[in-house]
Parts: structure tokens; C-alpha cells; sequence
């Protein structure tokens, strides 16, 4: 049996989108707090939790936000 006729890459023809997921938009305005009880939550339970904070230095003006670990800021929340 013959695998049949390719098209070449010039003939090509996108099939499209065939499904697309859903996810919370960033631009809602419920985000930050869901995603700051989801951190808290992820802490309580011992997970390892980073959080984005404003950088304290101003001085580094390329970096406005920062990474620090939750066990840093958080730590008075008991497991």
C-alpha cells in the first residue's frame, strides 16, 4: 500500500485551532487575591512557596519585582 500524496512545506495548509483551554485571565480582577489564598494555602502545607515582591533595593532599577522564598516573608504562619 502507498502512503499517498504529501503536500510540500509551500503547499501547505494550516487545519486551524481545534480546541483551546480555559484559564483566569490575569486582568480579573478577582486574581490576585485567589492566587495569594492558593500561595497561602500551598504554605500551610508545606509546599515550597515563592512569592513576587516589589524589590526593596531602588537602586536596581532593571528589577522591579523580585523572587523570595515564603519561608522568608511568612514567617510566623505555622505549618
Amino acid at each position: 500500500m502507498g502512503k499517498g500524496k504529501r503536500s510540500s512545506g509551500k503547499n501547505y495548509v494550516s487545519k486551524g485551532i481545534v480546541g483551546t483551554t480555559k484559564s483566569r485571565s490575569k486582568q480579573d480582577p478577582d486574581y490576585p487575591a485567589l492566587r495569594m489564598m492558593n500561595q497561602l494555602k500551598a504554605y500551610q502545607a508545606g509546599k515550597n512557596v515563592v512569592l513576587t515582591i516589589p524589590n526593596p533595593n531602588p537602586n536596581e532599577t532593571n528589577k522591579r519585582f523580585i523572587k523570595v522564598n515564603a519561608r522568608d516573608v511568612w514567617k510566623s504562619v505555622r505549618r
